[in-house]
């Protein structure tokens, strides 16, 4: 007896909606097949564990298979199976969801979690790639005759007796010709591996068992080793580094999450790191780009997130407005922020060892959320020149004392290259100044935060200005120069520099210092630093020239000695000592530095 009738829905195209826009990628159809098989695998489990199936369970499996010469595709479980009537109810009326009506009747067995949908608009996924689709099922019913179902991609569908001996669903895909690239075994293969590696039924494929269903984040952590948790991380990614540390996620209410979440070393090439949190919703993959479940910031973890109560198939619009994944977002954020924290309070050597590699993590995360600033501020680390590591009301009580300016400032001073500033380090330790270490693509941003965030203090890099004016003090230097020679002074270095982007001042300062300091001022240096690294709207800093300080040192005998030199010597001089000045901070090349090897070379001849 064969039964005729149409597929209720909405409207007559629904076909090639599915077909061409309800997903951006054809092989879903593959994941959303064997999911409802899993799902009607997992419900007879759920059935027999609370008595309500008393047939032999067995070992059910769903198996996936393909026929190249048949142009088949199988997806078969031994799941809870159907009965014509509810094939009408289930598969033709599209509206119409089966998990309501199961979880309604079976709710009372508590883990409604575990229940949902057999069959939905997700079954209709088939007819992307397939011109004929057939269901062979068998209801676990006592009673109940098999029944097929076929359809041909229209709104006619066919509903007749069948023989199937056992319970248990066959979806059989009869693929389109412009979907040929399905009925190849390693395509098939490639996307089970990506959709269903972890799925919680076993599914074969090829006569193997293609699937990990007990991944380790469905476990608690007191079953774990460290090793359990590094080997995962190879399946994961094989080849990564092993990774820093990590984050077991494991809550059931206000929301249903769990996962993990892996501190790798973090490189420079911030893009290379993105996309590696892998999100899952029952074991079933979704997708690698988490930007809207997860905090920006944390982009750069590695792991898994598994959540039921993340949509599988919606529009980002959606996501971003989802109350779950908010709440989702912000337990992420605190759970990151409570891990490192517990790290540092327990561990701090180690925490000290791993800074270099999560040290962009943790400053991207205060300046992206500010509820982790107030968690980040009391672990996150400063690095002095010397290499060791305070928090920021350690670094300051170091420095306290001496690095308070005359206004009562506190001044930090840092670099951004030790190696290209070590004539300002050193006369700033000269002067016993700290100075920390800031050198990372962050640290532009970084100290503008610092900066807003800690009252009274600001921050300088170490060659913005001479050592005296970084930070000021109530005192006084005595020039041995008097108004006339540092007038004098400084028409010769102007003639001899003669450069418009040089302003040249003469200043009392120490003896021991240089003769002459070339200086970017701090607030042209940050916009250009901030520019570099992506500062919104300072982007046209880095045309604009560099406009520097040459700061004269009146008390420095090499300066006495260009006003007592002979008239034509003088200039010659002091070019010389600005090409120095130059050189030591790597500033000179091309023409301007051949010529000062030829005058050098002069110098040298004439002594």
């Amino acid at each position: 007896m064969e039964e005729r009738g149409s597929i209720s829905i909405h409207t007559e195209n629904i076909f090639p909606i599915i077909k061409k826009f309800l997903y951006s990628d054809h092989e879903i159809f593959l994941r959303e097949l064997v999911s409802n098989a899993v799902d009607a695998t997992q419900k007879i489990k759920r059935l027999a564990a609370i008595g309500e199936y008393k047939g032999d369970l067995g070992e059910p499996k769903v198996t996936v298979s393909v026929d190249k010469d048949a142009r088949t595709i199988t997806i078969a479980d031994q799941g809870i199976g159907m009965t014509a009537e509810e094939i009408k109810k289930y598969i033709n009326q599209i509206a119409f969801s089966g998990a309501e009506e199961f979880v309604e009747r079976f709710k009372e067995a508590g883990d409604r979690s575990q229940i949902i949908g057999q069959f939905g608009l997700g079954f209709y996924s088939a007819f992307m790639v397939a011109d004929r689709v057939e269901i062979i099922t068998k209801s676990y019913q006592e009673g109940t005759e098999a029944a097929r179902w076929s359809c041909d991609g229209s709104t006619e569908f066919a509903i007749t007796s069948a023989e199937k001996e056992t319970r248990g669903s066959n979806v059989i895909l009869h693929i389109a010709s412009d979907s040929e690239e399905f009925l190849e075994t390693s395509r098939i293969k490639t996307i089970l591996d990506k959709y269903c590696k972890f799925l919680p039924v076993p599914v074969e494929f090829e006569g193997e068992i293609i699937n990990n269903p007990n991944p380790i984040w469905t476990k608690q952590p007191n079953e774990l080793t460290d090793e359990d948790y590094k080997n995962f991380y190879k399946e994961l990614y094989p080849f990564s580094e092993a990774p820093l540390f990590w984050i077991h996620l494991n809550v059931d209410y206000p929301f249903n999450l769990t996962g993990i979440l892996y501190f790798p070393k973090i490189k420079n090439d911030f893009e290379l790191q993105r996309n590696k949190i892998q999100l899952y919703s029952r074991q079933v993959f979704i997708t690698d780009e988490v930007k809207d479940v997860v905090p920006e910031f944390l982009m750069l973890l590695h792991g898994v997130i598994d959540s039921p109560d993340i949509p599988l198939n919606v529009s980002r619009s959606f996501l971003q407005a989802d109350s779950s994944v908010k709440k989702i977002n912000t337990y992420i954020t605190k759970k990151v922020a409570d891990k490192l924290s517990e790290i540092f309070k327990k561990d701090r050597e180690t925490f000290e060892k791993n800074w270099n590699d999560i040290n962009v993590f943790v400053k991207y995360g205060m300046l992206s959320d500010d509820k982790f600033y107030e968690k980040a501020k009391d672990f996150v680390l400063l690095e002095s020149i010397d290499n060791k590591y305070y928090t920021i009301e350690e670094y300051k009580a170091l420095t306290q004392a001496n690095q308070t300016d005359k206004n009562g400032n506190l001044v930090l001073l840092y670099t951004t290259d030790a190696d290209k500033q070590h004539a300002f380090i050193e006369a700033a330790q000269n002067r016993s100044y700290d100075v920390l270490k800031l050198d990372s693509l962050i640290d532009s941003h970084f100290i503008g935060m610092l900066e807003q965030k800690l009252e009274k203090t600001t921050l300088k890099r170490v060659d913005s200005d001479t050592t005296d004016k970084l930070i000021e003090k109530d005192e006084t230097k005595e020039s041995v120069l008097n108004d006339k020679e540092k007038e004098s002074l400084k028409g010769i270095y102007e003639t001899a520099i003669d450069n418009k982007n040089m302003t040249v001042e003469v200043a009392a300062m120490s003896p021991d210092d240089a003769p002459l300091v070339i200086t970017l001022p701090e607030f042209m240096r940050r916009m250009k630093d901030m520019s570099k690294a992506g500062g919104g709207g300072m982007m046209f800093m880095g045309d604009m020239p560099d406009m520097y300080n040459v700061t004269i040192n009146a008390n420095h005998s090499l300066n006495q000695r260009i006003l007592n030199a002979k008239e034509d010597n003088k200039a010659r001089i002091a070019r010389q000592a600005f090409d120095l000045a130059l050189l030591s901070q790597n500033m000179l090349s091309g023409a301007a530095l051949t010529s000062f090897v030829k005058r050098s070379f002069e110098l040298i001849d004439k002594e």
